[in-house]
C-alpha cells in the first residue's frame, strides 16, 4: 500500500443562489459576560472548560431584497444558542432562524467528500516531480485516510511519501465562520439597520486580587483586575465589554450544537498519530485559493490538537483603564469604559480598584464541633467599608498575597474572596496552617455535662491572634464563657461561640469550656 504524508486542499468559492444576502461583519458589538452559574464566585474559572456565557448585541446595515430572502449573518459567536437569538429592525420581520453550524474545515471538508471523486497529487521521491490521478475517499474522519484509485486503495500511514489530496469544490453549505441565517420575506428591496442580540456559552469572568501586607501587619494594598476569558472562536472587535456580577436565575439546555469545524487528525497506527496543521482560524476568507495541511508523526502535535486548545492558545492583555460599576436590579455590573477587543480563545485583565491602606487583620482559625478541632487555617480579615479603606462592592475572585521579608517580596498565600457587597465582612481564607495548632481533648464526660480544654500553640517566633468557632448540638448549651484566660475573649458570632485569644511567641494558650444538655 502506498502512504499518505501530507494533504493539499484546492477549494473554489462557494456560490450561493439569488437571494442570499451576507453581513461580514457588525458595525459595533457589545459583550456583557455572566459568570458561570454553577461555580462558586471564590473559586477561580476553569479556563479549560468555561461554563460562562455572553450577552452579545450588534448592529449590521443589509440590503434587504424584495421577495423572499436569506439573511446570513457571519462572524457570529460560535457558541451561540439559536433559540436566543432576537432579530429586530427588519419591517417585514424574521420567518426562520438557523444556525450554520457545519464550518469550512480539514475536518468538515475531508468527511462531506465522502465517496466522492478528488486529486490525489503525489510528489515522487528522489526526482521531485508531481504526479496526478483520480481517486476517491473510502473512509471517515477519524482514523486512517483511506481513497481507492485505478491502482486500488492508498491508506495514510507514517511512510516518506508525500501526498495532497485536491477538492473541486467546497460545499455549499459550509461557511468559513460561524453564521447565523434568517429568512424574511419583504414587499421591496430596502437598506435595514438590524440588531441582532444573543446568548452565547464559552465565556466567563472572575475578579483576581492581589493582597500585599504593609511592613506595619496591620494595613496592605489591594489591587483588583477583572478577568475576562473566551473560548469562542470568534473574536468581536473594538467591542463594548462588560461583565456582570450576580446569579441569574436561568435555565437553558445546556450547551447548543458545537460547529463541526476543526483540524484533522488521522492515523496511521494505533501508536504513530498524524494531525493537520491547519486549524478553521487559519482558513481565509475567500476559498479559491490553494491551502497546503502537512500531515507529521510528531507527537509534539498533539498538544495543539488537544480536547481543550484554548487553555495553550491564553494570551494575556492588561489594558490600564479601571471599570465602571453600574447597578442593574439586583446585579452588579461593570462596564470598560473604552471599547476594547474581546479576542478569540483569549482572556484580557482591565483594573477593578487600588486602595494602598486597608486595614488588615492576619490571624489563625480553627472550627471546633464540641470536643473535635479541625485544622488551622490562615486568614486575612476586614469589613467593606470606608473607615476600612474599602467600601466598594467586591465581585468574588482568586486572592493571592504577599508579604515584606527585608527587602523582599514574597508570596505567603492564596486563597478565594466571595462576592461582598459594601458594609459586609470580608474573610479571605488561606492555607492550613503548619505552626499554628490547635488541640481538643475531653477532661470530663458524664451524662448531661461535657468539659473540654482546647489548647492553642504557637511555634512561631512572633505572637499571632488565633480564634477557635466552636459549634454545639442541638439542645446543647455552652457554659464557662467568663472562665477565659486573660488576655482571651469570648463572644457569639453566626450561632457560633468564638474564643479570639493572643498566643505568644514559641507558646500555647488553653480554654475549658463545659457543653450542658438541656432538660
Amino acid at each position: 500500500m502506498r502512504r499518505l504524508l501530507s494533504l493539499s486542499l484546492v477549494l473554489s468559492a462557494p456560490a450561493f443562489a439569488q437571494g442570499v444576502v451576507t453581513s461580514v461583519a457588525p458595525d459595533n458589538v457589545s459583550v456583557s459576560v455572566y459568570r458561570a452559574p454553577n461555580r462558586g464566585s471564590d473559586t477561580a474559572m476553569n479556563l479549560s472548560w468555561l461554563e460562562g456565557y455572553a450577552l452579545i448585541t450588534e448592529k449590521r446595515t443589509v440590503d434587504i431584497p424584495a421577495g423572499k430572502a436569506t439573511i446570513r449573518f457571519e462572524g457570529v459567536a460560535a457558541g451561540l444558542f439559536p433559540e436566543s437569538a432576537i432579530v429586530t429592525g427588519l419591517p417585514s420581520g424574521v420567518r426562520e432562524k438557523n444556525l450554520d453550524a457545519d464550518l469550512l474545515s480539514p475536518r468538515s471538508l475531508y468527511a462531506r467528500m465522502f465517496g466522492r471523486p478528488v486529486t490525489l497529487r503525489r510528489t515522487l521521491p528522489g526526482s521531485g516531480g508531481v504526479r496526478e490521478e483520480r481517486a476517491v475517499i473510502r473512509s471517515g474522519v477519524d482514523g486512517a485516510a483511506i481513497v481507492q484509485t485505478a491502482a486500488g486503495f492508498e491508506v495514510a500511514t507514517c511512510g516518506g511519501l508525500q501526498d495532497e489530496l485536491i477538492y473541486p469544490e467546497a460545499p455549499k453549505d459550509l461557511s468559513a465562520r460561524p453564521t447565523l441565517s434568517i429568512e424574511t420575506e419583504a414587499a421591496q428591496a430596502h437598506k435595514a439597520t438590524v440588531s441582532l442580540s444573543y446568548l452565547a456559552w464559552g465565556f466567563d469572568w472572575q475578579t483576581n486580587y492581589v493582597v500585599t501586607m504593609n511592613p506595619d501587619g496591620r494595613t496592605a494594598s489591594l489591587s483588583a483586575w477583572v478577568t475576562l476569558a473566551s473560548s469562542d472562536s470568534t473574536s468581536f472587535a473594538n467591542a463594548e465589554a462588560a461583565v456582570i456580577a450576580g446569579k441569574v436565575n436561568r435555565t437553558d439546555k445546556g450547551r447548543g450544537t458545537a460547529p463541526s469545524g476543526g483540524a484533522l487528525v488521522l492515523k496511521c497506527s494505533l501508536s504513530s498519530p498524524l494531525a493537520t496543521r491547519a486549524s478553521p482560524a487559519s482558513l481565509p476568507e475567500k476559498t479559491d485559493a490553494q491551502l497546503v495541511f502537512e500531515l507529521t508523526g510528531d507527537d509534539s502535535l498533539m498538544n495543539e490538537l488537544s480536547p481543550a486548545p484554548q487553555v495553550r492558545a491564553f494570551g494575556l492583555v492588561r489594558a490600564r483603564v479601571e471599570v465602571k460599576q453600574e447597578a442593574l436590579g439586583d446585579l452588579k455590573l461593570y462596564r470598560v469604559p473604552v471599547p476594547v477587543t474581546v479576542a478569540a480563545n483569549s482572556q484580557k485583565q482591565v483594573a477593578l480598584a487600588l486602595k494602598k491602606a486597608v486595614k488588615m487583620e492576619a490571624l489563625y482559625r480553627a472550627e471546633v464541633w464540641e470536643d473535635s478541632a479541625d485544622g488551622v487555617r490562615q486568614m486575612l480579615r476586614t469589613r467593606n467599608r470606608k473607615e476600612e479603606g474599602l467600601g466598594l462592592p467586591l465581585p468574588g475572585g482568586p486572592v493571592t498575597v504577599f508579604e515584606p521579608q527585608g527587602d523582599a517580596v514574597l508570596l505567603s498565600g492564596e486563597g478565594g474572596l466571595a462576592d461582598r457587597a459594601v458594609g459586609e465582612d470580608v474573610e479571605i481564607m488561606l492555607a492550613n496552617a503548619t505552626q499554628v495548632t490547635l488541640e481538643a481533648q475531653t477532661i470530663s464526660d458524664t451524662e448531661r455535662a461535657k468539659t473540654v480544654r482546647l489548647t492553642a500553640r504557637n511555634a512561631r517566633g512572633v505572637p499571632v491572634q488565633f480564634e477557635a468557632r466552636i459549634a454545639s448540638g442541638a439542645g446543647e448549651q455552652i457554659v464557662g464563657l467568663k472562665t477565659a484566660p486573660a488576655g482571651g475573649k469570648v463572644t457569639r458570632k453566626d450561632g457560633r461561640t468564638i474564643w479570639a485569644v493572643t498566643i505568644p511567641a514559641n507558646g500555647s494558650v488553653s480554654w475549658n469550656y463545659t457543653l450542658v444538655q438541656s432538660q
